[in-house]
């Protein structure tokens, strides 16, 4: 077994870091194998067939092109949960895992109306739905292709999420009922930050859900927090997930726009990555 491993390192070497390669190696061991790997690397007879090593080759291949793994595999866990992916919707990160945790947290065990904007994968929505019981749960976003990957979600982890086909730029009056919750990680890369991030994510994550433009880089906090004025009940919520460069500006963004008790909170790595913000009503 120690070969497949050496073997596996040796052909991502160079283009992944040594952790990850790593951590890669032994999501490919249970990927391929359909053992946890801590029980396929205890026992030193256990090895891959054929067709089990054709696979490996394939996906390895894959790889060093820096296709997502996410994306080869087809699936990623999100706070537990497993989700399906492809590229029509962005793969679930950790630091969205925080901010559903900051909203499981405050709004446990309380009926609550919410609504995901961008929903994408649906890993925020779907989230919520399983975390928070009392909770109903609607579920924007532009992309057709998106919302029919939320919905399998939805179905594979045995909760109900209204989903909805809406462009939230286009949104210009309420909703006809009041939400507690508007929440949101929409797209908030600056087209200049482009030449610093990773080929995996440049080339093939959707950039309609990751990018704005450097002209107005708050555009879509501005419209969700405008349409949050006439949407959410008085002391309604809104939870945004923000571009780290951009915290301070988007807090006095909600708060020009009238919004009280306006949180911002770094992520675990110590960046601003969450704002919380309350409608005055």
């Amino acid at each position: 077994m120690q070969n497949y491993q050496e073997y596996v390192c040796g052909k991502l070497r160079g283009i992944y870091p040594e952790n990850e390669i790593h951590s890669l190696f032994r999501i490919l061991l249970e990927e391929i194998s359909g053992m946890q790997a801590a029980f396929f690397l205890s026992d030193k007879s256990k090895q891959l067939n054929e067709q089990q090593e054709k696979r490996l080759d394939d996906i390895l291949s894959r790889l060093q092109k820096s296709e997502p793994l996410q994306y080869i595999i087809g699936e990623t866990e999100f706070y537990g949960l497993q989700f399906s992916v492809s590229p029509d919707v962005l793969i679930p990160r950790p630091e969205t895992e925080e901010l559903v945790d900051w909203v499981v947290q405050e709004y446990r065990f309380k009926p609550v109306h919410i609504l995901d904007i961008g929903t994408g994968s649906g890993c925020i929505a779907v989230a919520l739905a399983k975390l928070l019981p009392l909770a109903a749960v609607e579920a924007w976003d532009v992309s057709a292709e998106a919302l029919a990957m939320a919905e399998k979600n939805a179905g594979r982890n045995g909760v109900d999420v209204a989903f909805q086909q809406v462009d939230v730029l286009s949104v210009n009056k309420d909703r006809g009922f009041p939400l507690d919750i508007i929440v949101s990680n929409p797209p908030y890369v600056l087209d200049s930050e482009k030449k610093d991030m990773h080929g995996n994510v440049l080339e093939h994550e959707p950039h309609l859900a990751l990018f704005v433009e450097d002209d107005d880089p708050l555009l879509f906090y501005r419209k969700i927090a405008q349409f949050g004025k006439q949407s959410l009940k008085p002391f309604g919520t809104l939870f945004y997930e923000i571009n780290a460069a951009k915290g301070q500006e988007t807090v006095e963004l909600l708060t020009d726009l009238g919004y009280r008790d306006v949180e911002l909170r770094r992520d675990l790595s110590g960046n601003d990555r969450m704002v919380k913000a309350v409608w005055n009503g």
